[in-house]
């Protein structure tokens, strides 16, 4: 996507190449798999401005943070949502004053854009007419979490579960309505928007589901800071938040 930069984004470019090392670093970047776009456009442009080289560890937040307190080595953590941000934070695994809750989201049910499938509410996912039904794991995934307890609250997720295909994340469950394995799927609004073979079939008020947040922060570990903390700069700029509005996030105040 383009987007038009306006003076103050330029000054921010600029602003980071001059705060960037004489020598290339690289920085490691352990985002939510729901981030993927967005983030492939932020760190091409913090590339461009500081010579870093942004290695992106796109997974479920729950692999992720495992991963971090298995002492992999991470610069940056961008969770789906708080939980996993807070389990890092007990462990003493974050720099707790770099901690930003950035984005939100909302959740759809999607399915093939051919399929006949009319849904009134996530209730008519409990009905016959719908035999598989993709969520990302709903034990520890994000998603699936978001979705199973948005389900429970309404009565309906035991008559869902004994219908659902589970996903390593939630990519994987718009994947899995994608190629047919399911016909229906709870996934991310923004994950619907990247598909072209998906249409949404029913959008969640976000009155009435989950509310889904975003958090950021530095690893306390992190091989470079410094780097860290220039990326950081942009993801809650104007300009980064412009582009993850550009995908269907919602940016936080």
């Amino acid at each position: 996507m383009n987007l038009r930069r306006p003076a103050t984004q330029c000054l921010l470019l600029l602003a980071l190449a001059a705060t960037g090392s004489a020598v290339a670093a690289e920085l490691n970047v352990f985002a939510a798999a729901s981030l993927s776009d967005a983030l492939q456009v932020l760190a091409a442009t913090y590339q461009k401005a500081t010579g870093d080289t942004v290695h992106l560890n796109l997974a479920a937040s729950s692999t992720l943070a495992r991963q971090i307190k298995a002492g992999a080595p991470a610069d940056l953590f961008f969770s789906a949502d708080e939980a996993k941000m807070d389990d890092l934070a007990r462990a003493g695994l974050i720099v707790p004053a770099t901690r930003r809750s950035l984005l939100g989201n909302t959740l759809v049910i999607v399915v093939a854009t051919d399929s006949a499938l009319a849904l009134k509410s996530a209730a008519d996912l409990t009905g016959p007419l719908v035999r598989r039904v993709a969520i990302a794991e709903p034990a520890t995934v994000p998603a699936g979490i978001y979705a199973r307890d948005y389900l429970q609250k309404r009565g309906w997720w035991t008559a869902v579960l004994a219908k659902a295909v589970s996903t390593e994340n939630v990519r994987g469950a718009l994947a899995a309505v994608e190629s047919g394995n399911a016909d229906a799927g709870i996934v991310y609004k923004t994950d619907a928007l990247i598909s072209r073979t998906v249409r949404v079939a029913y959008e969640i008020p976000a009155a009435d589901g989950p509310r889904i947040s975003y958090p950021v922060a530095l690893v306390k570990d992190a091989r470079n800071p410094a780097g860290a903390a220039r990326f950081l700069t942009l993801l809650t700029s104007a300009e980064g938040r412009a582009v993850f509005a550009s995908y269907g996030f919602v940016p936080q105040p």
